[in-house]
């Protein structure tokens, strides 16, 4: 006994009816559905995500450091002593002034910002380092300074981490790499 074939569909015809327009739309608009679908629940998600802040914030780099450095400290006796000093660069991006208003480091149980009147000069503590509209201020030893007052030997390590604070840009961390003493 042979088992018979499946029948085979009916062919189309040249003559059969084509779907009305009606028919033809709902066919779209069911083939349609389930995209249409996806995108409104996905822009909905994307929206909600958005609201809540998880898509971060975009803001403007409004403070560029451009050099920092903290050089060696003198040796005596092998061990380091003294503060440490700091030579930083920092460019104000923004058409507003800003100002530094402290300077923290892991190496260091105080910063402190320092004004001179020049080279030679007693340096004097400041509240507050003035950085210009699209200015810079240059923090060297014979001016503005950042003074890293009793720090840890830090002198083996390859850079200094420094958290500088501004009054309207917030903070900045810079790894400032450690030179020779004397060096910028």
């Amino acid at each position: 006994m042979t088992a018979a074939a499946p029948p085979s569909p009916p062919a189309a015809s040249p003559h059969a009816p084509r779907p009305s327009a009606r028919e033809w739309l709902r066919d779209a608009a069911r083939a349609a559905a389930g995209p249409v679908i996806c995108a409104v629940v996905l822009a909905g998600l994307l929206s909600g995500w958005v609201a809540a802040s998880g898509a971060g914030t975009l803001t403007r780099v409004r403070i560029q450091v451009t050099l920092a450095a903290v050089p060696m400290r003198s040796f005596t006796a092998a061990t380091a002593t003294g503060p440490a000093r700091t030579y930083l660069t920092i460019r104000n991006l923004s058409g507003a002034p800003d100002q530094l208003i402290a300077v923290r480091s892991p190496v260091a149980r105080h910063a402190e910002l320092v004004s001179r009147a020049g080279p030679g000069s007693a340096g004097i503590a400041a509240a507050g380092l003035p950085v210009p509209a699209h200015g810079t201020l240059t923090l060297t030893p014979f001016g503005e300074d950042v003074v890293l007052t009793d720090p840890q030997a830090y002198e083996d390590d390859g850079t200094v981490p420094l958290t500088l604070t501004f009054r309207h840009a917030g903070q900045v961390t810079v790894d400032a790499a450690v030179t020779g003493p004397g060096a910028p």
